[in-house]
């Protein structure tokens, strides 16, 4: 055989080798190996996590993590794990999970008018990696609390309710320092001057916006409700708000996921510094997280001489006002005939 032929056949078998060669390959990186039905899902990949459990965690999405494994080898993600939420696409090829693997995608967390501190723990937790004891603990942190100038019972009133964007693996700590800013940036100028307007600080808007917040969902009548509490901490009134009540009754028990729909003659005498039926003024805290409306409701009260308010039966959600107790009287026998026609006895 010439010197000739034995070149073309070595040329032609190198060519053969790396065709299969790069089929291989190809179908190491390029042709799909998801398995799952959704179109899309997140893989969480916590803090610290080696490679080893990074595999843990996707084998039940992938079909062949032996070509996944040669892929993220290639392109050195085994030497260079990243923690976070991840989106993984349905038919995925390897090479674009691997990518996918380096991009954190941010969680939008939510939370709405939590009761306790630990409400709101298991909320951020049940979002985010911290768990509920950690954030917690946070919370309560002496230095967190001292830099905020706020009290442990008080510091619901530090977090508004709102939507804010973390990465997953965003510590408890980060997670609070960028609330608490969020909280310092609403407290602008304008606001603060029409709290000391009022003879009231932060916290204490705070206090009675949870109240408003409690007896109305109606944003329009907020500032109607917000005046008639501020008349009466302008004459020395108890605030007799039934809220307030509610809370004491839950935080008694310890159990702030109970549902009181009515309050009774009896829960008036219990014995709480947060009940306001036997105690003047603001209670210590907020008995729940007020969100904006309420705090501007406080801030931009109604002006008028209404001291006392019901519930309407004739327009629900909302309530009705009197100057004076012989017309709250009237209107609150009306009320009472109309829960007692539902059924509602607590």
């Amino acid at each position: 055989m010439s010197l000739k032929k034995i070149i073309a056949y070595i040329a032609v078998a190198g060519l053969v080798a790396a065709g299969i060669l790069g089929f291989i390959v190809y179908k190491k990186a390029f042709v799909s190996n998801t398995k799952f039905n959704e179109n899309e899902l997140f893989v969480f990949i916590p803090t610290n996590s080696s490679y080893s459990e990074v595999k843990e965690i996707l084998k039940p999405y992938l079909i062949d993590l032996d070509n996944f494994d040669f892929m993220a080898s290639s392109r050195k993600y085994n030497q260079n794990v990243k923690a976070g939420r991840f989106l993984l696409k349905k038919g995925m090829n390897n090479f674009d999970i691997v990518r996918s693997l380096r991009r954190n995608v941010p969680v939008r967390v939510a939370f709405n008018n939590q009761e306790s501190i630990g409400n709101l723990a298991g909320r951020l937790a049940s979002q985010t990696e911290p768990d509920s004891l950690t954030f917690v603990t946070t919370f309560t942190n002496p230095q967190f609390l001292k830099e905020n100038e706020i009290t442990e019972e008080a510091v619901l009133a530090l977090f508004l309710p709102d939507t804010y964007e973390f990465y997953w693996d965003t510590s408890a700590n980060q997670i609070a320092e960028k609330m608490a800013k969020s909280y310092r940036r609403f407290w602008n100028h304008e606001r603060k001057m029409k709290a000391a307007a009022k003879n009231l600080t932060q916290v204490e808007v705070s206090i009675l916006a949870s109240i408003v917040q409690k007896e109305t969902v109606k944003i329009d009548e907020r500032p109607r409700v917000a005046g008639v509490y501020l008349n009466r901490l302008a004459t020395g009134m108890p605030l007799q708000a039934d809220p307030t009540v509610i809370y004491a009754i839950k935080k008694q028990s310890g159990d702030f996921n109970q549902v009181i729909k009515r309050v009774l003659y009896d829960d008036l005498k219990i014995n709480s510094p947060y009940n306001t039926y036997i105690n003047t003024g603001l209670p210590p805290a907020p008995i729940t997280m007020p969100d904006i409306s309420a705090i501007d409701a406080v801030l931009n009260a109604e002006k008028h001489d209404y001291y006392y308010f019901c519930a309407s039966p004739s327009k629900p959600g909302y309530h009705l006002f009197a100057a004076n107790y012989e017309q709250h009287q009237v209107n609150a026998k009306a009320y009472a005939e109309w829960v007692n026609k539902l059924g509602i006895n607590r």
